[in-house]
């Protein structure tokens, strides 16, 4: 009797610490991939010895114009994004467009690509010595306007995409009550637009952030850019330490400014409205509008995807047949990398984003630091990185690929807290607390309950989280350790000196991995209902 009430205590006492356990190993997680690097540069910078440093390099005129030139790109880059972007959200989400759902998946697709790999494609399609190239055409890629447009067109999907999000999670009662009083167009622009307006904001904020940290568009199309500055002073010709440590200190004040405008005027909202959906949408007719609309819609996908068209025919110029010789191991290495770096996004994502469509104590705390961790410019973090990781006690990470999935990890957390907290936010507590008033332990909770009812949910976290991992360059080029280069710093490193036919067919492969990823989970999404 004694042995038996001795097993039920300890059962009752595991299950209580269950909870706590599993949450811990998640913060600890976060906490060590994404606020550790930040902590520790900012220590750096305070050093004894750094004052002088940054005083010496943030006192040349030069450097502040140079950040001043690429937040004016960025924001250019978001404006070009918001201008594409929120007019096919609304054409391709609500309205009777032809062949919608194949447009938006043609125009969406650039997006999980290095965009650096676009640029190339352009080159092919633009250059001088390009089929459709002129000096004019060269000169017009290889300037500003080269850079806005390819990262407009890259990533104007996230507009888009969180635009439609916004739109669906919309009260249809709104609309139809608007529709009694007014035109569909007056509906739109009063009703519709504004109360998407958290989603559409929230994407505006994404783009601004990928665009200041994008380093492969500017360097290749031969403009100058804060973030590859800082590049060149880790891995290029330029290489002072020193200095890189005192050129992020201007990229951090800007991460903690977005993060500031992202709690200020979004919090909760960019995530919560992204949770809702109605099934009572109506589809808007365009009526004699249908068909200019539907060719200007397909005009620009086309655009999205003529660059990967340019590659292709490059690539069977000899490409595809030196292929074995150039891509090394640099192809398993990306696989791997992603394959665990997304998972471990995505687990870190379930146990968090769970607490913060709960509105647990401290889960919105942890959200801003993933979220910080993803808006800090690449080069920031990168430092970070290796002046966390590269000491002698931590070389069996730093000297491995497990640096690479440490860095991934701590770039894209936030993607796996925010897709799992939008998820979380669809469904009641009310299952989860009536299982735990029945004994059921955390993880036998997580396991019946959530992980079933949020499977396709769960596996579309990972999915994206994958591709997110595949297509880095910017994060990892600067600590990639030796022999495990992965398939974008590959295709980077050779894009200068390689040549051109092997250069696009080490391009098409990773246009193939990734349209082949994203066909295999779209088959999971299919085949898992939700519940």
């Amino acid at each position: 009797m004694g042995g038996a009430l001795s097993r039920a205590w300890k059962t009752a006492r595991w299950r209580r610490l269950e909870e706590p356990l599993v949450v811990a190993a998640a913060v600890g997680c976060l906490l060590a991939v994404a606020l550790l690097p930040l902590i520790v540069l900012a220590a750096e910078l305070l050093a004894h010895n750094a004052l002088a440093q940054i005083k010496s390099t943030l006192g040349v005129a030069r450097m502040w114009t140079l950040l001043a030139e690429t937040i004016g790109l960025a924001l250019t880059v978001t404006a070009l994004a918001l201008v594409i972007g929120v007019p096919l959200g609304l054409l391709l989400g609500r309205t009777d467009i032809a062949g919608r759902r194949v447009a938006l998946v043609v125009h969406a697709f650039p997006l999980f690509l290095p965009p650096f790999l676009v640029a190339l494609g352009w080159f092919h399609l633009f250059g001088q010595q390009a089929p459709l190239g002129s000096e004019v055409t060269s000169r017009l890629l290889f300037s500003p306007l080269g850079v806005v447009v390819t990262l407009g067109l890259v990533f104007s999907p996230v507009v888009t995409g969180l635009t439609m999000v916004g739109l669906h999670g919309i009260d249809p009662s709104l609309e139809e009550a608007g529709r009694g009083v007014a035109r569909q167009s007056r509906v739109t622009l009063r009703i519709l637009l504004p109360l998407a307006s958290p989603a559409i904001s929230f994407a505006a904020l994404i783009v601004f952030a990928l665009s200041i940290s994008e380093i492969g568009v500017p360097m290749f199309l031969r403009v100058r850019s804060y973030s590859a500055a800082v590049f060149t002073r880790l891995g290029g010709l330029d290489y002072s330490p020193g200095e890189a440590f005192a050129l992020v200190l201007p990229l951090l004040a800007i991460a903690l400014l977005m993060l500031l405008v992202e709690r200020r005027f979004m919090g909760r909202r960019s995530f919560a409205s992204l949770g809702m959906r109605s099934n009572q949408q109506r589809t808007i007719a365009l009526n004699r509008a249908r068909f200019p609309l539907s060719m200007a819609v397909w005009v620009l996908c086309g655009a999205s995807i003529a660059p990967l068209i340019a590659l292709v025919v490059k690539a069977r110029a000899g490409g595809f047949s030196a292929l074995g010789r150039w891509v090394g191991a640099s192809l398993t290495n990306s696989v791997m990398v992603a394959l665990v770096a997304a998972s471990l996004i995505t687990v870190v994502g379930i146990i968090i984003g769970l607490r913060l469509a709960r509105g647990k104590r401290g889960s919105a705390l942890l959200d801003g630091m993933a979220l910080l961790s993803f808006m800090t410019p690449a080069a920031v973090l990168g430092v970070g990185l290796v002046e966390t990781w590269n000491r002698p006690a931590t070389q069996f990470i730093y000297a491995t690929a497990a640096i690479l999935v440490v860095g991934l990890v701590a770039r894209y957390a936030a993607i796996g807290v925010r897709t799992m907290a939008a998820v979380a936010s669809r469904s009641s507590a009310s299952y989860d607390e009536a299982a735990a008033v029945f004994g059921g332990g955390f993880l036998r909770r997580m396991g019946r309950i959530f992980l079933p009812m949020h499977a396709q949910g769960i596996i579309a976290a990972w999915l994206l989280a994958l591709v997110f991992c595949l297509r880095d360059l910017e994060t990892v080029v600067i600590f990639y350790p030796p022999g495990g280069e992965t398939l974008p710093v590959r295709i980077f490193a050779l894009e200068a000196n390689g040549p051109e036919e092997v250069v696009s067919a080490l391009a098409v492969l990773h246009v193939g991995l990734t349209a082949a990823v994203l066909a295999f989970g779209g088959l999971l999404l299919r085949k898992t209902r939700w519940k």
